[in-house]
């Protein structure tokens, strides 16, 4: 299985597949305990990553502003 830390380096699309492979495996009944253990505990850390990545994106969208001449300007926020 991939280190956890590993996470950290995925996009959030990425991190997303693979918690929704995760989501699946679990559904569907037939891993070993130990295993679905282990898969859990990667989707928590995964789910926790998509969080904060959408926390960080949430953010930066508020920091959207309209100037008076119409123009869009935004403050840029850190994804990491």
């Amino acid at each position: 299985m991939t280190e956890a830390v590993d996470i950290a380096a995925l996009s959030f699309e990425q991190a997303l597949g693979e918690l929704e492979k995760i989501v699946a495996e679990l559904e569907s009944g037939q891993a070993p305990l130990e295993r679905s253990i282990d898969v859990y505990e990667r989707g928590a850390a995964l789910k926790a990553h998509c969080e904060k990545k959408l926390e960080a994106a949430r953010l930066r969208v508020e920091k959207i502003v309209v100037g008076a001449q119409g123009k869009v300007s935004a403050e840029t926020a850190d994804f990491s």
